[in-house]
């Protein structure tokens, strides 16, 4: 089953955007980001989640000597800002936009609250949601931490197949047409970009996987 169950059947925007609803329409307004612009920093009040209409936005936090440590790279649909919704007071991470052209809608708690009490099965989505991704981070956080950049890439590599991954009808083979750029990539695995392509090649090389822009076609079980 796809990792992103919790959005299945469910339009984010119908159920949950500020914007589709008359109480709310005339005073609430998307945010627009341009690449490289925060969104947020650590130590921010959390009084908001946000959901992402177009675009990409990375979250992470940096270590005392300044090092950047990627948690997640979101894209259109995705909602982020959730720990708000538990009662966290202040961020402990860092959002910013990393497309030329981010589009996000910011939800103040309180009416998030306020819409979700309409909405009871939504809820329960967005508290299964919370769950996942705390669960998610932490498993991403000890893989930086314990494994080796071939078996951080592979883990990901699994992520992606899960998430991502459908039958392709000439082959009979797993295929994923994912949403991120090399960068992207190397970011979340906690790696530089030619280390990624020596690492990329080396499992084309051994016929695990075989790649082209932006799709991955699994040749063998990653794990």
């Amino acid at each position: 089953m796809s990792k992103l169950w919790y959005f299945e059947n469910v339009n984010l925007f119908k159920i949950l955007c500020p914007h589709k609803f008359a109480a709310y329409k005339d005073c609430h307004n998307f945010s627009e980001y341009s690449k490289s612009d925060y969104i947020y920093f650590e130590e921010d009040v959390s009084n908001k989640v946000f959901l992402i209409e177009k675009g990409k936005v990375k979250l992470g936090y940096y270590t005392e000597n300044g090092g950047e440590v990627v948690k997640a790279i979101l894209c259109k649909g995705e909602l982020f800002g959730e720990k708000a919704i538990l009662g966290e007071e202040k961020r402990n991470e860092f959002a910013q936009s990393i497309d030329n052209n981010t589009t996000i809608c910011p939800i103040g708690v309180n009416t998030l609250h306020d819409l979700m009490r309409d909405n009871q099965t939504f809820t329960l989505k967005i508290y299964k949601f919370i769950s996942f991704r705390i669960r998610k981070l932490e498993r991403r956080l000890q893989i930086l931490l314990f494994k080796d950049a071939k078996t951080r890439l592979l883990d990901f590599l699994d992520e992606l197949c899960e998430d991502y991954g459908v039958c392709c009808e000439k082959t009979g083979k797993l295929k994923a047409a994912h949403p991120y750029t090399q960068k992207d990539i190397a970011n979340l695995i906690g790696t530089s970009r030619p280390t990624l392509n020596l690492v990329m090649n080396e499992l084309k090389e051994e016929g695990i996987i075989d790649f082209k822009g932006k799709e991955i076609l699994f040749l063998k079980k990653t794990a």
